[in-house]
């Protein structure tokens, strides 16, 4: 076998394999990720995460079978028939936690300094919100299956208003006030 076969078969194979890694990676993606649905017992909202693993597993032998791995509910009602898993085959995307907060965001200005906002910055400038009482609040900090409640009583709150108020309540003795000088 020459050097230009091994090399051009090391190649192809290499192609294949990002392609069907990619395929995987797509699949495996998609399914991962907070969803909030509303449970069909309660008739609340819940959030909800998928098997990925799971989804994964059962794509490729060609039957796509969705399971929870996790669910606000649990562990009292983790025994549930899963009957919310139709919401998520019906409309992945929509109930995806990360969409339901850039359309919320949408259109949207921030409540302090009044900017609109654009694209968000998920990975590093995460935008907060402004509680009734005026404190900020961050999205880690807010379970899945409050977000739907959140939403109606919290206004959106800028990266950078949110960092200036949080070091305003957390560290008032490192602030210099130069907006009373002249």
């Amino acid at each position: 076998m020459s050097a230009f076969s091994l090399i051009a078969g090391a190649v192809v194979l290499l192609g294949l394999l990002m392609v069907f890694g990619r395929i995987l990676g797509g699949i495996y993606f998609k399914a991962r990720g907070e969803r909030v649905i509303t449970c069909p017992e309660s008739l609340r909202p819940a959030g909800v995460t998928l098997n990925a693993g799971h989804v994964l597993w059962t794509t490729l032998e060609g039957k796509p079978d969705l399971q929870l791995a996790s669910c606000s509910r649990w562990p009292n009602r983790q025994d549930c028939g899963q009957e919310c898993l139709h919401q998520i085959e019906t409309a992945p995307e929509a109930c995806l936690v990360r969409n339901i907060l850039i359309r919320w965001y949408a259109g949207k200005t921030c409540a302090l300094c009044h900017r609109p906002f654009g694209t968000i910055q998920w990975s590093d400038r995460k935008p907060g919100l402004l509680n009734p009482e005026h404190k900020t609040l961050e999205w880690q900090d807010v379970p899945a299956a409050s977000i739907p409640e959140v939403l109606a009583t919290h206004q959106p709150l800028c990266w950078n208003c949110h960092v200036v108020n949080s070091m305003m309540v957390q560290h008032p003795e490192l602030l210099v006030d130069r907006s009373r000088e002249i």
